[in-house]
């Protein structure tokens, strides 16, 4: 039984309009008529400009930077949606904020990703398309279906691309415990060897690098994580594994360029050669250094809404 809407309808929001526009050029879709605009005092109003009536509608909104706006846009969105008869509303979120708060770390603390997927779903949506969750339980977070799509089978494509002559001198690097499924995947399928950095945090955005697990002497390394917010953890992660652990050289990927703070300078003055990420947030220009290099996430979401909008299972993807 079919449960999508009779068309499919492509609308963004203005975290990451570039994305959005990308993923209805890839469908031979124009990007949907909609203005979101702040009013003096803050509030934000949204107006839908063409008729969604029965459609399958996506909006496209990551929750990144400023944040508390990005959510507010995506829900005001969904709720227009709604009341205007949509057929079926998914919010398509490539990297959702908040996903970092997913557990009470001491007494007292809220679950702000569990508020978060409640409030998408109160909201009116019908179901959530994202990228690489900072943890794959989130996804019981919501009682809507949620596809969630990984990074790792775009990234590594690149670097078997770029080293495909010297892969066997890469060993592949975690840098700490909570990234190893992940740079497990991407070992496996780059072929090449695994590494764990362990580290003790201190306190939020700040970390002590302990040891090297794993042998990393005279060898190239790719560090994986999920997402780079401060730099502080991966450039001590890429200091660890040249002045302890004897690696010659470092790369490093993620899904997510938070990119807050002081990143930047860090990424700059760190003993990192290459920092490839995924535009899942969109990165200003004055954040735009030699050191990154940005890979387009717009091809694969379009698979997967075209593969949502006729009824098709979103797993192969995750093999692309």
């Amino acid at each position: 039984m079919n449960l999508h809407g009779k068309d499919i309808k492509i609308f963004s929001a203005n975290s990451n309009p570039r994305v959005a526009k990308e993923i209805a050029e890839q469908l031979g879709l124009p990007l949907g008529d909609s203005e979101v605009v702040t009013f003096s005092d803050g509030e934000i109003n949204v107006s839908i400009g063409e008729s969604v009536r029965g459609s399958d509608v996506f909006v496209v909104q990551s929750i990144s930077t400023p944040v508390n706006d990005s959510l507010m846009e995506l829900l005001i969105m969904i709720d227009a949606f709604k009341r205007a008869s949509a057929g079926r509303i998914t919010a398509v979120i490539p990297y959702i904020g908040y996903a970092r708060q997913d557990r009470k770390a001491k007494a007292r603390d809220p679950i702000s990703a569990k508020l978060v997927a409640d409030l998408i779903t109160v909201s009116g949506a019908d179901r959530v398309l994202s990228m690489d969750l900072h943890s794959p339980q989130i996804q019981g977070f919501f009682n809507i279906p949620v596809d969630h799509l990984l990074g790792v089978p775009l990234l590594v494509p690149y670097f078997n691309d770029r080293f495909k002559n010297s892969k066997d001198d890469f060993v592949v690097v975690s840098p700490d415990l909570g990234s190893v499924t992940r740079a497990r995947n991407f070992a496996l399928r780059f072929g090449a060897p695994l590494a764990i950095v362990d580290k003790r945090r201190q306190k939020a955005n700040v970390s002590e690098v302990m040891n090297i697990i794993g042998d990393v002497k005279d060898k190239s390394v790719i560090l994986v994580d999920d997402m780079i917010d401060t730099g502080g953890s991966l450039c001590n992660a890429a200091k660890a594994v040249v002045e302890i652990g004897g690696a010659k050289e470092v790369y490093s990927c993620a899904t997510h360029g938070v990119l807050s703070g002081p990143s930047i300078e860090r990424i700059q003055n760190s003993v990192i050669k290459e920092v490839v990420l995924l535009d899942t947030i969109e990165l200003p220009d004055e954040k735009k250094i030699d050191k990154i290099n940005l890979l387009h996430v717009a091809p694969v979401f379009a698979q997967a809404i075209q593969r949502i909008y006729t009824d098709k299972p979103v797993s192969p993807l995750f093999n692309t």
